[in-house]
This record gives C-alpha cells, sequence and structure tokens, in this order.
C-alpha cells in the first residue's frame, strides 16, 4: 500500500535510506546526498510517500514534488529485504500517476554518475538522459519522461 508519510515514518524512512545508499559511500566518496536529506522537512512539506506491507513495516519510500510544469522526483528507495519485488517501480509510476493528475507534462529525476544500477535502470522505465552537471559537489545525472 502506498500512502503519504506521516511523522512517525521519519525513522523507518532513515533507515531504508541508510541501508539502500550506504553501499554508494566508498564509490562516491562520501555520502549521497539521500542520506543527508531532511525527511523530517520532506515529510512536514508532503513530500514522501511510503509503501509498507500489510503489517505496516516500511518497504521503501519516494520523495517527489511539483516544480513548475513538471514533477522533480528526487529520490526513491526499497529497502534491502524488500528489493527485487517491483517496489521502486511502483514508487515511480506511482509519482508519474501524480504528475499527470496534477496536470504537469513531465517527471524529471537525477542520479549520482556512480549509481550505475540506476543509470540502466530508468531508461528502461521511459526515462531519457538529458544532461549530466556537477550539483552540489555531486556529479549527477538527470532524466526525464513526459507523462501527458
Amino acid at each position: 500500500m502506498i500512502r503519504q508519510a506521516i511523522e512517525n515514518d521519519e525513522q523507518a524512512i532513515r533507515a531504508c535510506a541508510e541501508e539502500a545508499y550506504a553501499p554508494y559511500i566508498a564509490l562516491i566518496g562520501r555520502k549521497p546526498a539521500p542520506m543527508l536529506a531532511d525527511y523530517r522537512g520532506q515529510i512536514a512539506a508532503g513530500h514522501v510517500h511510503v509503501v509498507t506491507d500489510v503489517s505496516g513495516r516500511l518497504l521503501g519510500f519516494i520523495v517527489f514534488f511539483a516544480a513548475g510544469r513538471h514533477m522533480l522526483l528526487e529520490n526513491v528507495a526499497v529497502c534491502k529485504a524488500a528489493s527485487g519485488q517491483g517496489i521502486g517501480k511502483s514508487l515511480m509510476q506511482f509519482c508519474e500517476r501524480e504528475a499527470l493528475r496534477l496536470g504537469l507534462v513531465v517527471v524529471r529525476l537525477y542520479t549520482n554518475e556512480k549509481m550505475t544500477d540506476n543509470l540502466a535502470i530508468y531508461p528502461r522505465l521511459g526515462y531519457r538522459e538529458v544532461e549530466r552537471r556537477v550539483e552540489n559537489g555531486f556529479n549527477r545525472v538527470f532524466f526525464e519522461k513526459p507523462v501527458g
């Protein structure tokens, strides 16, 4: 079940982010941006949605928000125990549906150039690479997907 995150989800979201992004620390040379995010503020702003199992245990989360005429998908992570079940894809599709519902025309996202799994996954989900640049000290690859 996908639902909007609430304040009580913050600890589980942080734990999921730590678990999902820790393997990239050595590749990037520092903690990836999602490990440093202000989840409390993002939850309060309504930008975070979570997916849970029937018992309410968090399996993954996504952070997105409208920015002009596009949806910015800032972060998606799946807990290790739930990986390979299509949860990340479901969360991304949820974001795309929300963009459509809001009348937005495109979903934009970015990833670190060292996260090569993401560089392969996003094109398979219909995203097209549009730019590479250094932002906040991270080498980022930007993608977008029309949704309307």
